[in-house]
């Protein structure tokens, strides 16, 4: 059996930001209908070095597992923070249908959820990203393909200079522009706080992208238990997200948050004003990756891929 191999160049060279976003879309209404389940994740601590995860799933006829590692320290070493690979199986005959690089499927997935959150929660207006890595750039791409002014920020000034003239977007004048924006998508690895209590303005929709696991955070307790909550997930945000701290100190139950799919299916109100602050939460999950890795392998007969024999 003959199975194809997408590296990052040919992840993104099969699945364009306007595909990851309605792939996406389609992933978490399959998701908030029952039709597609995943399992929780499952982390493999070597803290402070970093995390190994094990992310399943399934839908679609299709089923994955997700190997992927969050090392925020590799950058120094001159290797990528997220590494490891997506294996797509059929869901009928159990066999592998497809093998791809992991960092770029949790790129793409990512950079349109941020997006999708902030279409579907945020009012009109520019956008900014703070964060100009791996996931920060596909954020800004998504951001861009949707049709928003989009301007950049990230500590590295010369990385945000490169990332921004490669993009077509724009550089914030400061991180206080950024985060100043109507819509504001944050995508840092989530060691320091970015907002915090009494930070966010009437009208303002966060994407929080960067806080994907325990002990991390870019937004106050304070500042969640003010505005209006949503997330990926409950039950992974609370334990794994930026929400956890807030779960865990009272500050919001179950009750304060509605997930994203429950919107998107019309179960849930979105945005109820102009004037309501609305933060998401996402932590990734593994229905995302799924959505990718079946929009990337049905390309795979038009692409010059490597294939490996199992």
């Amino acid at each position: 059996m003959s199975v194809p191999v997408f590296s990052g160049a040919a992840v993104e060279q099969a699945v364009s930001p306007h595909e990851a976003y309605d792939a996406v879309r389609e992933a978490f209404v399959a998701h908030a209908r029952g039709e597609w389940t995943m399992q929780p994740k499952v982390y493999v601590t070597n803290y402070p070095a970093g995390d190994f995860r094990a992310m399943p799933a399934l839908g679609g006829g299709h089923a994955l597992l997700k190997w992927v590692t969050s090392f925020p320290g590799n950058p120094a070493r001159g290797l990528p923070t997220v590494t490891g690979l997506v294996v797509l199986s059929d869901a009928e005959t159990g066999l592998v249908e497809a093998v791809l690089d992991a960092g770029a499927v949790t790129a793409l997935r990512t950079g349109a959820a941020a997006a999708l959150a902030a279409e579907t929660l945020g009012l009109a207006g520019a956008a900014a990203v703070v964060g100009a890595g791996v996931n920060g750039r596909a954020a800004a791409r998504s951001l861009k393909a949707c049709g928003r002014d989009v301007s950049l920020w990230d500590v590295d000034r010369e990385r945000r200079r490169a990332v921004a003239a490669d993009l077509g977007v724009g550089v914030a004048a400061s991180e206080e522009e950024a985060l100043a924006a109507r819509v504001v998508i944050t995508v840092t690895p989530g060691r320091a706080i970015l907002l915090g209590e009494g930070s966010l303005r009437p009208g303002q929709h966060v994407s929080l992208m960067g806080a994907d696991g325990p002990g991390k955070a870019e937004i106050a307790v304070a500042e969640i238990g003010r505005v209006r909550v949503f997330c990926d997930e409950w039950e992974q945000a609370s334990h794994g997200g930026e929400l956890a701290a807030a779960v865990e100190s009272g500050a919001i139950t179950r009750a304060d948050v509605t997930e994203l799919g429950a919107v998107l299916t019309g179960d849930a109100e979105g945005r109820r004003s102009d004037e309501e602050i609305t933060i998401f939460d996402s932590t990734g999950l593994a229905i995302q990756d799924l959505a990718i890795a079946i929009a990337a392998s049905e390309r795979a007969g038009d692409l010059d891929l490597t294939r490996i024999d199992l």
